[in-house]
């Protein structure tokens, strides 16, 4: 084929717009009705996107394209757990990409190594597995799970049991794995090898092992199932059940863990070890990266080329990491959760005996929900009005999940502002 013909297909391909014209409207700074609509044009409609353009965004607060300021208590759904563009983490990812971005994980890494150890050390296990997100992190863990399983007990072993209402991903074994019918419709046929129980009822999980269980997986607090927190007595019970059977317990940590719930770790608000912790979401302080934790026994089912990631681990991300972890625990981040989360969840109380449509004010830390006996929508839309950021889980609980560093102030603003919506 002529040098002219590969030209013409380019040309056809670019639907006959000249090249200098599409990098000009990658030059151009655009304002939010024009990058809405570049998006509906070019972007696949997966999400339900709010009429929103951020730009820029600093601590707690996020600037649209047109100027506006908002207070964000969403923050990148528990990513932004330091708040926007944290100094450390912007020094550490600059300085990465000017030394070594990505390499293959047939070579040791250093920043891969260090995160491994800090995350080993803060937690109760031994072993790390990286990944790129939450969905990645959970998948391994299924994947080791059911590895252990026919290592330790045999072929016949390879269901698990999780929650309903729970969430574990977007990938279709993790979709499969969650308890909320509406992820998987449309995505049949479903693996097999899952099953579904109540959360916080023990004796509907007893009822539910059987001949082919090899795990339990639960999050400590489900987010987008409405911010519902485990029981004490249901933790202890399931761990002592899975100890009985010989079964993984597996501890979903993407949303909850990391500082969000005012500990390092959500598990460690209930004395309870699981065998295996995923996380994702705020690892990276905005850098995607996933991580997958393991006690040593359960680890070592996995033998090389078992598992992989071509990204996971890579320098950048884990260089972000490293920032993003060593300011969580050495500059007084999950202790200020701790309190602020407190501080906010009594003013929320205080709205609630205002509101007669506010069923229930839950959660841990700075994980908060607000379940009215309404649906949300509206709600998260006057708030968005009035400047602050917060979104809807399972169709009718506010849910608050702001960054971890945010002041009584900030606090104090939120309030007033779902004070006002809630009263319009």
């Amino acid at each position: 084929m002529s040098r002219g013909s590969d030209l013409n297909k380019f040309k056809v391909c670019q639907r006959n717009r000249p090249l200098d014209t599409l990098l000009e409207r990658v030059n151009k700074t655009m304002n939010t009705k024009e990058i809405i609509a570049l998006s509906d044009q070019y972007v696949m409609h997966t999400y339900g996107r709010i009429g929103l353009a951020p730009v820029q965004g600093k601590g707690a607060l996020l600037r649209e394209a047109d100027g506006r300021e908002y207070l964000d208590f969403v923050g990148g759904l528990a990513v932004d757990s330091l708040g926007h563009c944290h100094p450390a983490v912007v020094q550490a990812i600059c300085e990465q990409a000017e030394t070594l971005m990505h390499v293959s994980n047939l070579y040791y890494i250093e920043p891969q190594a260090k995160l491994a150890e800090l995350l080993a050390q803060n937690s109760c296990c031994d072993r790390v597995f990286f990944c790129n997100s939450g969905a990645e992190a959970n998948e391994g863990a299924i994947k080791l799970a059911r590895k252990y399983a026919k290592k330790k007990h045999g072929p016949k072993k390879y269901e698990i049991i999780t929650a309903e209402k729970s969430f574990h991903g977007r990938t279709l074994a993790t979709i499969t794995a969650t308890g909320q019918p509406k992820y998987q419709q449309g995505y049949e046929p479903l693996p097999q090898g899952f099953s579904y129980v109540p959360f916080n009822n023990l004796e509907a999980l007893q009822n539910a092992i059987g001949p082919h269980t090899c795990a339990v997986m639960l999050e400590p607090v489900q987010g987008e199932g409405g911010v519902i927190a485990a029981d004490q007595a249901y933790l202890a019970g399931v761990r002592e059940l899975c100890n009985q059977h010989g079964l993984l317990l597996i501890f979903d940590e993407v949303q909850c863990g990391l500082g969000r719930t005012g500990k390092f770790l959500a598990y460690q608000h209930y004395g309870v070890e699981p065998d295996i912790i995923t996380l994702a979401k705020a690892l990276g302080g905005g850098f995607p990266i996933g991580a997958m934790l393991a006690k040593q026994s359960a680890a070592d089912a996995f033998a090389p080329g078992d598992h992989a990631s071509t990204f996971g681990g890579n320098p950048l991300a884990c260089a972000a990491a490293l920032a993003a972890m060593r300011t969580l625990l050495d500059d007084g981040v999950v202790e200020n959760c701790a309190r602020i989360g407190a501080y906010l969840e009594e003013k929320l109380r205080g709205l609630q005996n205002k509101y007669h449509f506010i069923r229930e004010v839950r959660g841990l830390g700075l994980l908060l929900g607000m379940e009215l006996t309404v649906e949300g929508g509206e709600y998260v839309k006057r708030c968005q009005e009035l400047g602050l950021l917060i979104n809807c889980a399972a169709g009718n609980v506010l849910r608050l999940i702001p960054p971890l560093i945010i002041t009584q102030e900030d606090a104090d603003r939120a309030i007033a502002i779902l004070d006002t919506a809630l009263g319009a």
